[in-house]
């Protein structure tokens, strides 16, 4: 089933017409509009809450869910479909859409930890071997080595990845004038600009492009889990610290009826069953307690930074990622 050019799923019994609201058999339906990436840890998450909510409230509860790179999925919501909540891969994506009108302001305060569901990494992907010798970022920048990272303009997480490549430079003591200069670099040997984070592994580990692919540290064990990464990757330091927000969309939940069920799927999400998933997914889980338990399953990191450190999302999202803003900047840089 599509909706507006994006790929829906449905997990339970078939969906009643339309993307969200009560039928006549009293069954309700939520939208939940997420990134790529996230799609093997709802499809294990989702039955589960529909089953908790049944148990609960008697209630048939069937949760549809929609996959894309953050920023289409984004502007998707923007332009019209019909989502009870966003996972998205960053709060940076979700403000656009608080700024719409489509979701009231304070929603960060709506759950612990600004609302944050996921963390992650940004994590490097070689070749069998690591035959060009890529160990830290600025092995990036060698002589010969071509990269593969998804498309800023559409992929949340390359929005992480370039903040990843920046805050290596400047949360280590160096200036902006050197961090243009060493991402420009970094773009230069780019080949191409997938649309998503599960595009970019496509083209790394299936289409044999590139020698190094920068992508979710998630998206590296499903590599590894699949038996498409033959070999180790790597999670250098410093890094960023990926924070993956859960927001209700508080315009189309009052008009569909949904806002009960869709703020009972936001809490869940941050519960230690599906916090137990997401983290055997590759997601270091929010909750304290799964993380205690599962963190020597990920590689330490001596030295995390934080969008908080860039001024925030509103700042980001301009001057990092607004018309003519670096991103723009450094990519005419990088094609001459």
């Amino acid at each position: 089933m599509a909706l507006g050019g994006i790929g829906l799923s449905g997990c339970g019994a078939e969906a009643p017409t339309g993307s969200g609201g009560t039928a006549a058999n009293g069954q309700q339906t939520l939208l939940l509009v997420s990134y790529a990436v996230t799609k093997s840890a709802y499809d294990r998450i989702l039955p589960k809450f529909q089953a908790d909510w049944k148990r609960r409230t008697g209630q048939d509860l069937l949760v549809k869910a929609s996959y894309g790179g953050s920023g289409s999925q984004a502007r998707a919501v923007i332009d019209g479909l019909e989502a009870d909540l966003v996972g998205l891969a960053l709060s940076g994506d979700v403000l656009k859409i608080e700024q719409a009108g489509l979701i009231d302001k304070g929603w960060e305060q709506e759950l612990p930890n600004n609302s944050i569901i996921t963390h992650s990494v940004v994590a490097l992907l070689t070749r069998e071997g690591n035959p060009k010798g890529i160990k830290t970022w600025s092995d990036l920048t060698k002589p010969g080595v071509s990269v593969v990272t998804a498309n800023p303009k559409t992929s949340g997480g390359a929005r992480w990845n370039f903040l990843a490549l920046w805050g290596s430079v400047t949360q280590t003591g160096g200036g902006e004038a050197q961090a243009k200069a060493f991402v420009s670099k970094v773009y230069g040997a780019v080949e191409s600009l997938p649309k998503d984070a599960r595009e970019a592994s496509d083209t790394f580990l299936n289409r044999k492009q590139g020698d190094v692919l920068l992508n979710y540290e998630n998206e590296a064990f499903l590599a590894q889990k699949s038996g498409e990464l033959k070999a180790p990757f790597l999670v250098p330091s410093p890094n960023i610290l990926i924070e993956g927000p859960i927001a209700v969309v508080d315009k189309n939940v009052d008009r569909h009826g949904t806002r009960k069920a869709a703020e009972a799927l936001a809490a869940y999400l941050q519960s230690d069953p599906a916090q137990e998933i997401f983290a055997e997914e590759g997601f270091r889980p929010v909750s304290p307690s799964v993380w205690t338990k599962v963190k020597n399953r990920f590689t330490p990191v001596a030295k995390l930074f934080k969008v908080a450190d860039f001024g925030g999302w509103a700042k980001v999202n301009k001057t990092f990622f607004g018309n003519d803003g670096l991103w723009d900047q450094l990519f005419r840089q990088a094609r001459r």
